[in-house]
């Protein structure tokens, strides 16, 4: 199925469906998305542009997101909070008069009955564990534990320090159980940062 979309593309900032997004939208044309989403579906787009640039070429995946919390400022700006609906795949730009840009996409259909094997799970706790200790980051893991796998692997995907890049590719792995082995692989590879900057990098 086709649709037309109204796109936030925003570097490294991916949404997975079933998962939040919280923005701070401050920029006028997308104050004008914000307030035009409000006035018809509350949905947006979320995709990552490829380079720095307001018409940066835009890489080929993201996710629909329906606006379920808003706070209007009195300035304009907005804060608001995306709940992840469907992946879509960009098939074309459209020529609009709005500030903000538009796509024609198609909507990517999920496996919500997805789960991961007890070792698949086992080896991805074992190697988060690593990955959190190497980085110095508190994690309550009798809380992850009661994740159900998809909101686990997703929830990672979404949240880790990991470049725009890395991210695109979570983002457009088709199944759960890929997707958790490139987790994996991806910890493994960015565990090696620089304490120092505080940060994990491909350099």
């Amino acid at each position: 199925m086709t649709t037309r979309l109204s796109i936030f593309p925003l570097p490294g900032a991916i949404l997975f469906p079933g998962l939040h997004l919280p923005l701070h939208v401050f920029e006028p044309r997308y104050r004008a998305l914000v307030g035009d989403a409000l006035a018809r579906d509350r949905r947006i787009a979320m995709i990552q542009p490829q380079r720095a640039g307001d018409d940066a070429p835009l890489y080929d995946v993201g996710c629909v997101g329906k606006i379920e919390e808003v706070e209007a400022l009195d300035d304009g700006r907005y804060n608001i909070v995306l709940s992840g609906e469907a992946r879509f795949r960009k098939l074309r730009e459209l020529d609009v008069a709005t500030p903000f840009r538009q796509i024609e996409a198609e909507l990517l259909p999920e496996d919500e009955h997805a789960a991961l094997a007890s070792i698949e799970r086992a080896s991805f706790e074992q190697e988060a564990r690593r990955f959190a200790e190497a980085q110095g980051y508190l994690v309550d893991w009798d809380s992850i534990a009661r994740l159900d796998d998809r909101t686990l692997i997703d929830g990672v995907s979404q949240i880790a320090p990991f470049d725009a890049a890395a991210k695109q590719a979570l983002l457009e792995t088709p199944s759960l159980s890929e997707r958790c082995e490139l987790l994996v692989q991806l910890m493994q590879f960015f565990g090696h940062g620089d304490p120092e900057e505080g940060r994990v990098t491909l350099q």
